[in-house]
C-alpha cells in the first residue's frame, strides 16, 4: 500500500458520532477502494466534538467525485458533517 495522507477532515452535528468500522466502510465506498484509513481526535480548544480524518493514497483519482459520494453517503446515514478538503490538485 502506498503512503496515505489526510484527504478530508470533518466534525459531526451535536450529539452525532460514527464508529471506526462504519466510517471505514463509508470512506472505502466513497473512494471505491479498500485501501483507506480513518482517524478520530478529541475536539480542539474546548470543543466536545471529535474531529474525524479520512486518509487515502496521494494518487486517489477524481477527488471532486469522491467528495460528492462522501457527502451523499454521510447524508444517507443522516449525519450532518462539516467537511473540509485538505488536498486538492
Amino acid at each position: 500500500m502506498k503512503h496515505q495522507i489526510a484527504i478530508f477532515r470533518f466534525t459531526l452535528g451535536h450529539g452525532q458520532s460514527i464508529g471506526p468500522t462504519q466510517l471505514q466502510a463509508l470512506w472505502a465506498s466513497a473512494c471505491q477502494t479498500p485501501h483507506v484509513s480513518v482517524g478520530r481526535t478529541h475536539g480542539a480548544r474546548g470543543s466536545d466534538k471529535p474531529t474525524y480524518s479520512l486518509y487515502a493514497s496521494q494518487q486517489l483519482e477524481d477527488l471532486p467525485y469522491v467528495e460528492q459520494r462522501l457527502r451523499q453517503l454521510l447524508d444517507q446515514c443522516k449525519l450532518r458533517a462539516s467537511l473540509i478538503s485538505l488536498h486538492t490538485r
